[in-house]
């Protein structure tokens, strides 16, 4: 599966964020950078630590006039859980069907312990104002995707 080409108007979307809460891509056009970043299931070691650095960076995200949005095709409930036991500040949202990680090419055949499936690939997306796809991280590393994301931004859209 392939990803959506730099330089078009990034896949549109409308989910369900951990609050029940409907969120689209277009509510931020115009207003906000969006760091938008799949990861496969909530309350895994790679995800909390990712999130944690998410959650942790939260104002120096906003500094960059950047929001940031986690999906992965964990149900609403699921989500829940997530926010509250790492006391996340950010929208996640609920993907079940994976038809928002299969238009970003995210949904793919993955390997683990010698076990292949289908899955979530972990990507983040950075998406300026303007709606357009600014860049790709497929090469995500869970303790310094915060960090990586935010020193792209300040290098090519602060």
């Amino acid at each position: 599966m392939a990803f959506p080409k730099i330089g078009n108007i990034a896949p549109a979307f409308k989910l369900k964020n951990q609050r029940e809460e409907q969120i689209a891509l277009k509510d931020f056009r115009g207003k906000k950078n969006v760091v938008l970043y799949f990861y496969p299931k909530a309350q895994t070691p790679g995800c909390i630590v990712q999130a944690c650095g998410i959650r942790d960076s939260r104002k120096a995200f906003e500094k960059l006039d950047t929001v940031v949005l986690g999906i992965s095709p964990d149900p609403v409930k699921k989500l829940v859980n997530f926010e509250t036991k790492q006391s996340l500040n950010f929208d996640l949202l609920s993907d079940e069907g994976h038809a928002i990680a299969d238009k970003y090419g995210t949904w793919d055949l993955k390997k683990f312990m010698g076990r292949e499936f289908m899955g979530i690939l972990r990507t983040t997306f950075i998406i300026g104002k303007d709606g357009r796809l600014k860049h790709v991280m497929n090469k995500v590393k869970t303790k310094s995707h915060h960090q990586d994301a935010q020193d792209w931004i300040v290098e090519n859209l602060a």
